[in-house]
């Protein structure tokens, strides 16, 4: 096809000349070279009144008799065609046309018709895109993305190889209305319509519609002249063509999620972004919503739950910060992909463990999420539903180090002082404000009364603080102060901090004063001291553990403060245990909880290789089993079921046998006893039989009753052990159940199990479950 009439052709398309020709006594789909030379040709510009006349004039079956005209059947009505609005996707380098809903689509054409020459901008797929009517572009609002095309589609094409019907420009579309217009007012068929590029289509009836391409626009490998002239359906109107419209998105909206990514740029097992999946979580969960929450949206009660993905990667790796550079420059050429892929993405951990890119990651989220809030506000004023965040792999970590460092004022005052706030207290040059920014304010008083300043207070020692009567704790949080105080000045004067060998001398090919490094021994003292130093903080001072008993130690960097309290923190697949073991972590206190969120859970697959658990680090005497997460049709599944049916059932055949043996062992050594007890007064043989027969039958009904009840006991227990505050005291841990073919080898699917949860509905249900208990609204099981 020309690049005029195919999908991505949207500039104005030449008008055709209709041909006004008779082809009944042709098959439809005679080739074109078969097909004799029109003998009529009329501009498509030709008024509709000279058509008719010339179509009239050739027409066989028109004629001057008005008893012959109306002899014949009334030709049908022409009724106009009902436009639908689609836009562009590009999706494997190939461009996919996708229908807005019915809702959007009717609102886009109410915008065409109303606007008159200014443009119109109309927000739709639940505000999250804004399009501008004129310029036929759509836009994204809360992400970066590149816009797209969108388009008025009425006709529609599918070759023989397409898997769905594509739409064409709206001027070719405009040109194809005209003719079909004349062919069914004048009830004429079996007309072609030749454009200038090449094109023909045949309009055979108003059912069949065909298209046939130039041949010179086919490949040169195509050899049989019936591939070669192979016609295209048409279709007219988005009714006749099979497409999926999808329904439209409630406008209330009840709750706001943001959801933050791991590491590296793609999130799931098909390389997709952070946009794409969780643009798939959003639509399992408006499913979810309509099958298990129906009878609250009929009474409307329940609207939507907003997700909106919060990207970190590309501020980390783009060129403000330049490492990708300088990786780059020390990557060693071999298996060059794999050193790709891990620079791109393993080495996001070690950059969030080191406080400098730490910091920007930090920030990165933070403002980001504040921004995304700050806009959702803006363009849904009448919103007053809480805040939830989801956190993947590292995206936790992030999340529960941010959470952990949050203060429990005012969002908008937090802000503001974290942006009036000094990032390093290494950097205040009074003695007040220092003391301060250490919590060591009340020793202030006793600083003045000797006359102590920043300056003099950085040359005592431990002795002269011990002599001022300055306890032992406060005592070392100055020592601490004056030491890094020292050396991050002899560092802002040009000095580098090198480890041990290491010796930094100017570099006699530059002016600047910038050191190099070169190998050689210290021989100061202050170099010997600066070595000594920097060999202790770096065991030492990437870590904060001013709440180690009851909180988490974390990189000591400045942890902004978001800008709303967080209703639930929701991590999936997370490293959050091992990460707080390794800084040295081994318990959480009971009693803790973060400072502006109450509720957290920590949802994982049971092969999923990055994800660990939090319960045994609260609650370390007690061996707890995770909270199974239900299926999201009701029931476990069918394999786990009979797993455990198998389990119990070789359990009892066990107990069976080791039975038998101990009775058949104890017939043996035990003395020789009376056959029958003794009967007691007044009872006879065949009454005492008979109660023993009921008691060892009630015996059996109560065992049974038990082992059917316990699985359903046990959750029970489980949901009333009390695992700490971090989860307003109900449990954390939740697993998901894997599915049948995942079962047969952990590890074949031990990466995407770690990368499931964005298309998971088990997932999807328990946020929605955890979002709705808080708003009354009661959770329906639908029937199967």
């Amino acid at each position: 096809m020309s690049e005029g009439l195919g999908p991505e052709g949207g500039h104005s398309q030449p008008s055709p000349t209709i041909t006004v020709q008779d082809l009944s006594d042709r098959p439809a789909h005679t080739p074109l070279d078969r097909i004799p030379p029109a003998h009529t040709l009329l501009d498509g510009n030709t008024p509709v009144e000279q058509v008719s006349g010339v179509v009239e004039e050739t027409s066989p079956s028109s004629t001057s008799s008005f008893e012959l005209v109306d002899m014949e059947p009334a030709p049908p009505l022409y009724q106009p065609v009902q436009p639908h609005w689609f836009y562009c996707r590009r999706v494997d380098s190939k461009d996919m046309w996708l229908p807005f809903s019915r809702e959007d689509s009717e609102r886009l054409e109410h915008a065409l018709s109303t606007a008159g020459e200014e443009e119109v901008v109309v927000a739709v797929e639940g505000e999250r895109y804004d399009v501008r009517v004129r310029e036929r572009q759509r836009y994204a609002v809360y992400w970066e993305q590149g816009p797209s095309e969108v388009r008025r589609c009425t006709w529609f094409y599918k070759g023989d190889k397409d898997t769905r019907y594509m739409p064409y420009p709206e001027e070719f579309s405009t040109n194809l209305e005209e003719a079909y217009m004349i062919a069914v007012t004048l009830d004429e068929w079996k007309r072609k319509l030749d454009f200038p590029s090449g094109e023909t289509v045949i309009l055979h009836n108003p059912k069949l519609i065909m298209q046939y391409q130039p041949i010179t626009l086919q490949d040169e490998w195509v050899s049989s002249p019936s591939e070669q002239t192979r016609p295209r359906t048409v279709k007219r109107g988005v009714d006749n063509i099979t497409t999926e419209i999808p329904d439209g998105e409630p406008e209330t909206i009840d709750h706001l999620v943001f959801m933050v990514h791991g590491i590296g740029p793609a999130c799931d097992i098909r390389f997709r972004s952070i946009i794409q999946c969780v643009n798939d979580f959003r639509s399992a969960s408006l499913s979810l919503l309509g099958s298990h929450y129906r009878r609250g949206q009929e009474e409307g009660r329940v609207g939507r739950v907003e997700f909106l993905p919060v990207n970190w990667h590309s501020a980390l790796h783009g060129d403000a910060t330049g490492v990708d550079e300088d990786i780059q420059r020390i990557t060693l050429p071999s298996i060059s992909r794999l050193r790709h892929f891990t620079n791109d993405t393993l080495l996001d951990l070690f950059f969030y463990n080191s406080p400098t890119y730490c910091q920007t990651i930090v920030d990165t989220v933070a403002s980001e999420v504040n921004k995304l809030h700050s806009l959702f506000k803006h363009r849904h004023p009448e919103f007053t539903g809480a805040v939830s965040v989801v956190g993947h792999s590292l995206g936790s970590l992030i999340l529960f180090d941010l959470l952990t460092n949050q203060k429990t004022g005012s969002g908008e005052a937090d802000r503001d002082e974290g942006r009036n706030r000094d990032p390093c207290p290494l950097t205040c040059d009074a003695l007040e404000q220092a003391l301060c920014r250490m919590g060591l304010q009340e020793h202030l008083a006793t600083l003045q009364s000797v006359d102590l300043d920043l300056d003099s207070l950085a040359m005592c020692d431990e002795t002269d603080l011990t002599e001022l009567g300055i306890p032992l704790g406060p005592r070392k949080k100055i020592l601490s102060f004056i030491r890094k105080r020292h050396f991050l000045q002899e560092g802002r004067q040009g000095t580098v901090l090198l480890a041990p060998g290491l010796q930094a001398l100017p570099d006699p090919s530059e002016d600047s004063p910038s050191p190099t490094v070169s190998f050689g021994n210290q021989s100061s003292e202050a170099s010997a001291r600066r070595q000594q130093f920097l060999r202790a903080q770096s065991i030492t001072s990437a870590v904060d553990y001013e709440y180690f008993d009851v909180g988490i130690g974390q990189v000591s960097i400045n942890y902004p403060q978001l800008a709303f309290h967080p209703q639930t923190f929701f991590a999936f697949g997370s490293p959050i245990g091992m990460f707080l073991t390794v800084r040295g972590l081994k318990r959480i206190d009971p009693n803790y909880t973060f400072p502006t969120c109450k509720n957290f859970y920590n949802i994982y697959h049971p092969f999923d290789p990055v994800a660990y658990r939090i319960e045994p680090m609260i609650v370390s005497e007690s061996d707890l089993e995770p909270m199974l997460i239900p299926h999201h049709k009701g029931r476990k599944r069918m394999h786990l079921e009979l797993k455990e049916s198998l389990t119990r059932m070789s359990t009892d055949l066990k107990n069976n046998v080791l039975g038998s043996f101990r009775t058949a062992w104890q017939s043996l050594v035990r003395m020789p006893v009376a056959a029958l007890p003794p009967v007691e007064d007044g009872e006879t043989t065949a009454e005492r039989s008979l109660q023993e027969t009921e008691s060892n039958t009630y015996a059996h009904t109560q065992s049974v009753h038990e082992e059917v009840e316990s699985p359903g006991s046990a959750e029970d227990k489980g949901r009333q052990v009390k695992v700490g505050m971090l989860n307003g005291g109900r449990r954390i841990d939740y697993v998901l159940q894997e599915a049948p073919i995942e079962s047969f080898n952990e590890y074949l699917f031990a990466i995407q199990s770690h990368l499931c949860y964005w298309e998971s509905e088990d997932t999807a249900l328990l946020l929605l479950k955890e979002i709705y208990d808080k708003l009354g609204v009661a959770f329906e099981q639908p029937q199967q």
